[in-house]
């Protein structure tokens, strides 16, 4: 029996190899075999394009990749990155490239990460904004925190300090909720971002102090923030310890408390917000690497083996904590998309009981 050269390329055979179809016309030779010898031969050819992806898969990285961060350059999340970036490079042999994409919130860059092709070449440095505070509070989010990225890796965690310009006339949290209690709304708190854990930070402070009337600052990134809060344009901001420690030594804010439940490593002299009587509030951010959903295991194994590699070295742990990052060593991709799941149930009742909703 013969048929139409064209029915080989419709034939069910062809969407069981996945959508395969030959580059060039079916050779007339081929349509003269039988048909059970025309599926052997369409399955050898697939099996050598299947042989082709497991040898690219083996062989990644073979060009530059993309690291999206979500965020303005010189933040927190941007200052680890980089470190990061350079040793990948370092490690893997290819150049990872820090690129900046952020707004949002940080959706934006999250976005974009889980819409690209899941080749490897697109990675994102997330954090607990982008995968658990901003599904909570954007009515609208174009990506899905879990089913919407392959998680690859953490590198570490980031405590979230409150800090203020010298010029305001306060040295402690009990003296800075009686100036804005009794100045309601004259005093402002930068954040790095509408619907960044800074923002969800700065609001529960807000609920635990008792309903304080201060005016929420939303920047595009920590980096511009401080640099205002520095300049003494806004007197208040919630920010991580990379990009707020450099200030504090110098002098140039001055740090009231820890958001962590322990003291920062960094800041063992300062006091944590549950000293200070306010048990509850806990809030911190993270640093992970996530790729695309449907991303490669082998790429997937590679990726997060070189960061176990460059977290457990120790030139790099030392400057991760020089950064003001709590490096986590020996960190599993079940165990980052564990870690998304369990802060999203945690923040789930702080960001109802804030009322926060952006659109």
């Amino acid at each position: 029996m013969f048929v139409n050269k064209n029915a080989l390329l419709g034939h069910p055979m062809n969407a069981m190899l996945g959508g395969w179809r030959h580059p060039d016309p079916v050779p007339d030779a081929l349509m003269e075999l039988p048909m059970f010898c025309r599926f052997v031969v369409a399955a050898m050819l697939a099996a050598g394009l299947l042989a082709g992806d497991a040898c690219a898969q083996a062989n990644y990285p073979t060009k530059p990749v993309r690291m999206i961060v979500s965020f303005a350059v010189g933040g927190p999340t941007d200052l680890v990155a980089r470190v990061v970036a350079a040793k990948l490079s370092e490690s893997l042999g290819q150049q990872f490239v820090v690129e900046n994409r952020p707004g949002a919130g940080g959706n934006i860059g999250a976005d974009m990460v889980s819409k690209a092709a899941p080749d490897g070449y697109t990675l994102l440095m997330a954090t607990v904004s982008t995968h658990a505070t901003n599904p909570l509070l954007y009515k609208k989010i174009p990506y899905d925190p879990v089913t919407g990225f392959t998680p690859i890796g953490q590198v570490g965690i980031t405590p979230i300090v409150l800090v203020v310009h010298p010029s305001l006339p306060v040295t402690d949290v009990k003296g800075l909720i009686e100036l804005i209690k009794n100045n309601p709304g004259k005093y402002s708190y930068g954040s790095s971002g509408l619907g960044s854990i800074l923002q969800l930070c700065g609001e529960h402070f807000r609920a635990l102090a008792g309903g304080i009337d201060y005016v929420h600052v939303p920047y595009r990134g920590s980096a511009p923030m401080m640099n205002d809060l520095v300049a003494g344009q806004i007197p208040i901001a919630f920010d991580g310890t990379p990009s707020a420690m450099p200030q504090i030594e110098a002098k140039a804010i001055r740090v009231l408390a820890t958001g962590t439940q322990t003291r920062a490593r960094q800041l063992p002299d300062v006091p944590t917000l549950a000293e200070l009587g306010f048990p509850s509030f806990d809030c911190y951010t993270w640093n992970a690497i996530f790729a695309p959903p449907k991303t490669p295991e082998p790429i997937v194994k590679k990726l997060n083996e070189a960061i176990q590699k460059l977290v457990d070295d120790p030139p790099t742990f030392k400057r991760l904590q020089e950064l003001g990052i709590d490096p986590t060593p020996k960190q599993t991709p079940a165990m980052l998309e564990a870690l998304v799941k369990a802060e999203l149930a945690k923040w789930a009742p702080v960001a109802k009981a804030t009322g926060v909703q952006l659109d």
